[in-house]
């Protein structure tokens, strides 16, 4: 048997609990933003916290249908949702096609705009009311 002997510094000891409070920050104030965003949409801010129930509160947000949460339990369809949801979900706070593409790629920057920014809630979206346009009807002569 080999005897492997590990050694450990002080200022190996120092960056390992300097990265882990700094990983701790991060979290904490992205759960807050989080909170904030919950409450901005009229939702109760704890309710952010609790997995699960967060996604579904989430879908209500949005206007989508609670029992989509039971499509992200289906690999790769949970993919293809979570980017139908992050577009919705700018939508529903006022911002572009554009700014949804940047919630895709930098959710840790986003979420804290749209929580802690001037982005308003306008409610969910209807999703049953949305359809083509309809042709105009014949003008009367």
């Amino acid at each position: 048997m080999d005897n492997y002997n590990i050694r450990v510094d002080g200022g190996s000891l120092f960056l390992f609990f300097l990265m882990a409070v700094l990983i701790i920050a991060l979290v904490v104030f992205y759960l807050y933003c989080l909170w904030k965003l919950f409450v901005k949409a009229g939702k109760p801010g704890w309710a952010s916290l609790i997995p699960g129930h967060n996604t579904v509160l989430l879908l209500e947000i949005i206007g989508r249908p609670g029992w989509w949460f039971f499509l992200f339990l289906i690999p790769v369809v949970n993919i293809v949702l979570m980017v139908m949801l992050a577009f919705d979900l700018v939508k529903v706070f006022g911002k572009d096609t554009g700014f949804g593409c940047l919630l895709i790629l930098f959710p840790y920057v986003i979420i804290p705009i749209l929580a802690l920014g001037d982005a308003k809630y306008l409610g969910p979206i209807d999703y049953q009311t949305v359809s083509p346009a309809a042709p105009a009807a014949p003008a009367k002569k």
